[in-house]
């Protein structure tokens, strides 16, 4: 048996899944295969080509190496292959984009063979992914007197790399594809349940929408040849939900374009539209790979004859077709007028902001990658030859208003922004590239991040980011055979490349299996960072965070750097008083129904939700921030008091101490920095040397919302509405419904206590209830499952010392055990609690799942449909969210509970309390500090 031999069986396997050879990855595999082709009379000669052209990843692949070191034989005569001239192996070695491909472009450039020389120079005038070793090793040439390291130079200073790349075509045809009528989450392109295979892009590009899409969309391309498919989210927003580049993938796979005809199943440039355009997130992720994003404005609010909005019976506006986007209509995109246009080239709208000269330049290079590096590659090469750097990309876009105060975000990106002019103050709408502090990559979409770090030929972490972290709380739930395959090599990746990792690949200290948004919610040691995060919910309480696909948390850890507008706030403030018996969850959905009614539509879509919320240390404030993703928000910013924030601080101190002890720091003692840093903002806070972060007091915002808590008396839900006659309205976060509604008489067939929205505190409140039930009477019963999943190790273990533990225990039909894992997910469940590892558990979907057709109530995130449960033929799943009382009553009664029920399980129980931070001036509208 050999390697190859092990792939060709395989390649059997795969066959049979429809699937052809997997790319190759492994040197020792690309090894073998030129063993058998320098062999001319070997019988897998042909094939063994076949796969080492074609088949063969690059990048920093130890697949890559062999291949280009085989290659630079060939250039240099020392190996002959009849197929593979010297004029070809320099354009594979074009097509490899980095790493040692480079390696082996520059010691061809700088050898003494001249022609040869001047090829490989030829090729690398092509190619950006170069890094400070390459850079370094130009300079030192040039100033040796290399002529033609100085000629490479020149050409890199005038960003040839990028100024002799095709244009954009000035019309692009394109054909609609609806693939969903609603907010299309990128569950549908990408399923939570599929995550396993993510990394293996043909095999996970099987999973998009259904079967039948995908041969419709086959069909589609084969009748229109000269037009793009368009995907399409009709009355809906596009890509919500999970920040997932494999959703953008997936849309490339079958929509796009091959980047490279010698790279397999890598497609770039998809077209995707919505009705209510793009989730900020995903259009960052079609940024990436130079694709097209839509906000098509096709369906408006029906207007009367004086002008007033129409609304229906529910007082809804009613929505009428301003122009047809139906399955199969030609459409036109004019890149250069940045307009869309009919078949017969009539005008529909302006697509300006798709066609910002930023996202032209991703489109022109192929994606946001190259242009990045481009732009550090022609700084670089220009600083070398002492030139005055002449940018052959089009400035950062700087919007400075004269006697405009700044918003908390804008503060803390004209803190952060690299390459602006110096001395100006930038407002919202600027283009920025920012320094990053904090990086946090998750288990199922990491796999793709260590991918697109090896296509990128990165090798080491940033050395100007405070941390990065990698999780393992998306498969903590179920150690299966996948999970087995891919984790811990996953953990090795990263661990070498430079995070810190959540399992030791040296299995030294216990695998942290702690959702990674609380992880990264304690280490974030400043008010003033900006975090960027493998998963759309990247939201912390201090900072600002961006939750991002996996391809740019890539690029955060390879450059420390990112790039992106400065986003418009919504400043949210607080008055009036909670009341005893609401949870502060209810306070979160309330904001969400609070601002529909002020303002009608959400305000809060794809921008910053600066929320004045300073009383609540980051474990409780974080349940706000965690939720602004549902509310589509770009992100969320805590405005909190000095005090509030000290104390934050030094509990995020005493969880990286205690990550410390585990044994989780590394070589560069990045833990031990972060600890460091927080000591010395808490000394800046103490000394009044620089507060708290707060917006200035003429800062401009788009809206403002006043959250009246005198007005929220009762929990409240969010409700998917899944039988709303109004497709459009389904499984959206803006149906919240106050638990009377319900009365009393909603089945409900599982609760939920977990995922990154519950802190301590509700774990507490979940072992005060069944205290309190089981003194009222006698005993605890369940009639419907419990499961319960507390989000870090840190939890379980403080009320183990507290003695919160043993209720729960006591009342546990199932408890984890980590010494024998679950190897399979549970598909049926007992009318009993289940305490589950920490973990994202059900919110993920992507191994435990409720039965389906159930009606589940949780204290998740996540109501997209078939994320937590799926739909049987007779009823649709459904997830209802709802505070940890609500969900632990409801799963005690089997239904949901009525006002008395609620009040009656609550009472005396030390609920999540939250009241504005101070009192202002009467006349005021709310509480500012």
């Amino acid at each position: 048996m050999s390697l190859y031999t092990d792939y060709l069986t395989e390649i059997e396997t795969r066959k049979e899944q429809g699937l052809h050879p997997k790319p190759i990855d492994d040197g020792a595999l690309v090894a073998e295969l030129i063993e058998q082709i320098k062999d001319t009379a070997n019988a897998h000669r042909e094939d063994s080509l076949k796969f080492f052209i074609y088949n063969t990843l690059p990048g920093t692949t130890s697949a890559a190496g062999v291949k280009a070191a085989f290659l630079k034989e060939i250039i240099l005569g020392q190996a002959s292959v009849a197929e593979i001239t010297p004029d070809f192996a320099f354009e594979l070695l074009s097509h490899m984009k980095g790493g040692t491909s480079i390696e082996v472009l520059l010691d061809l450039a700088l050898g003494d063979d001249a022609a040869i020389a001047a090829q490989a120079a030829d090729v690398l005038k092509t190619q950006v992914f170069l890094y400070e070793a390459d850079m370094d090793r130009l300079a030192d040439a040039h100033k040796a007197g290399n002529a033609v390291a100085t000629d490479l130079l020149e050409s890199y200073a005038k960003a040839e790399f990028f100024t002799k790349l095709p244009e954009v075509p000035e019309e692009i045809k394109v054909v609609t594809y609806i693939a969903g009528i609603g907010d299309i989450s990128t569950d549908l392109l990408s399923p939570g349940a599929e995550a396993h295979s993510r990394a293996d892009r043909e095999l996970h590009g099987k999973c998009m929408i259904t079967p039948e899409a995908q041969a419709e969309i086959q069909e589609m391309q084969k009748a229109n040849p000269d037009a793009r498919v368009m995907l399409i989210a009709e009355k809906g927003t596009m890509g919500v939900g999970s920040s997932r580049m494999s959703g953008v993938n997936n849309v490339a796979l079958w929509t796009g374009t091959q980047a490279s005809p010698y790279v397999p199943f890598v497609n770039i440039a998809p077209v995707v539209a919505g009705t209510n355009g793009i989730s900020p997130i995903f259009l960052t992720t079609v940024g990436v790979t130079g694709g097209i994003g839509i906000d098509l404005d096709n369906w408006v609010k029906k207007l009367d004859a004086d002008g007033n909005v129409v609304v229906d019976e529910d007082g809804e506006a009613v929505l009428e077709e301003a122009y047809s986007v139906a399955t199969g209509t030609v459409l036109t995109i004019n890149s250069k007028t940045k307009t869309l246009h009919d078949a017969d080239g009539k005008e529909l709208k302006s697509v300006a902001a798709a066609f910002t000269p930023q996202k032209v330049e991703f489109m022109k290079a192929g994606g946001s990658y190259a242009v990045v590096f481009g732009k550090k590659l022609q700084t670089f090469a220009a600083e070398t030859l002492g030139q005055t750097l002449v940018s052959a990309y089009a400035p950062s876009k700087e919007v400075s208003v004269e006697g405009q105060g700044l918003t908390a975000v804008e503060k803390i990106f004209n803190k952060n922004a690299r390459g602006t002019t110096p001395g100006k103050t930038l407002h919202a709408g600027s283009d920025v590239r920012v320094q990053v502090n904090v990086v946090g990559s998750q288990d199922t979409t990491g796999p793709m991040t260590a991918q697109e770090l090896e296509a990128m030929a990165a090798m080491v972490i940033s050395p100007s980011l405070d941390v990065g972290y990698q999780s393992g709380c998306h498969t903590a739930s179920v150690w299966d055979t996948k999970a087995q395959a891919n984790i811990p090599k996953l953990m090795s990746f990263m661990n070498n490349f430079g995070l810190i990792t959540a399992r030791d690949p040296k299995d030294e200290y216990h695998a942290m299996t702690d959702v990674i948004h609380k992880v990264l919610n304690d280490i974030t040691v400043s008010d003033w960072d900006i975090i960027i995060g493998g998963d759309s919910h990247t939201r912390m309480s201090k900072g600002v965070a961006f939750g991002a696909d996996s391809g740019t948390v890539a690029l955060a850890l390879a450059t420390g750097e990112s790039s992106m507008p400065i986003p418009e706030s919504v400043k949210v403030t607080f008055k009036g008083k909670m009341a005893d018996h609401l949870d502060f969850r209810d306070v979160v959905h309330a904001t969400q129904a609070q601002m529909l009614k002020q303002h009608g539509d959400n305000v809060f879509q794809g921008r910053v939700i600066e929320v004045h919320i300073g009383t609540l240390l980051a474990d409780q404030a974080f349940t706000f921030t965690d939720w602004t993703a549902e509310m589509k928000a770009k992100a969320s910013i805590c405005i909190s008091n000095d005090e509030t924030l000290v104390g934050s601080l030094e509990l995020a101190k005493s969880r990286i101490q205690i990550m410390i002890d585990k044994g989780m720091d590394n070589k560069a003692q990045l833990l031990q920095g972060l600890i460091d840093k927080a000591n010395a903002r808490i000394a800046e806070i103490k000394s009044g040397e620089k507060p708290a972060l707060t917006p200035d007091d003429n800062a401009n915002y788009f809206a403002e919302v006043v959250v009246d808590l005198d007005l929220i008396d009762e929990p409240m839900i969010a409700d998917p509405d899944v039988n709303n006659d109004d497709v459009s309205k389904r499984y959206t976060h803006d149906t919240i419904r106050p638990v009377s509604y319900y009365g009393g008489e909603k089945h409900v067939d599982l609760g939920f206590v977990g995922s990154c929205m519950v802190h301590k505190g509700d774990m507490k409140i979940v072992a005060q209830m069944l205290k309190n039930l089981e003194k009222l009477n006698g005993k605890v019963e369940f009639n419907a499952p419990l499961v319960v999943a507390a989000p870090t190790y840190n939890i379980i273990d403080e009320l183990k010392e507290e003695g919160d533990w043993e209720i729960l225990e006591k009342y546990s039909g199932f408890e984890f055990d980590d010494l024998f894992p679950k190897t399979q997910a549970r598909t049926e469940y007992e009318n009993i609690m289940y305490l589950e590892r920490p973990g994202c558990n059900l919110c993920m979907g992507n191994q435990e799942k409720a039965a389906k057709g159930d009606t589940v109530l949780a204290t998740s995130t996540r109501l997209f449909q078939g994320r937590v449960v799926g739909d049987t033929a007779e009823k649709k799943g459904e997830s209802l969210l709802a505070s940890t009382p609500v969900v632990v009553l409801a799963a005690i009664l089997g239904r949901t509970p009525t006002m008395e029920e609620y009040k009656a399980a609550v009472e005396g129980i030390d609920l999540t309390k939250f009241a504005p931070p101070l009192e202002v001036p009467a006349g005021a509208k709310s509480a500012h500090f």
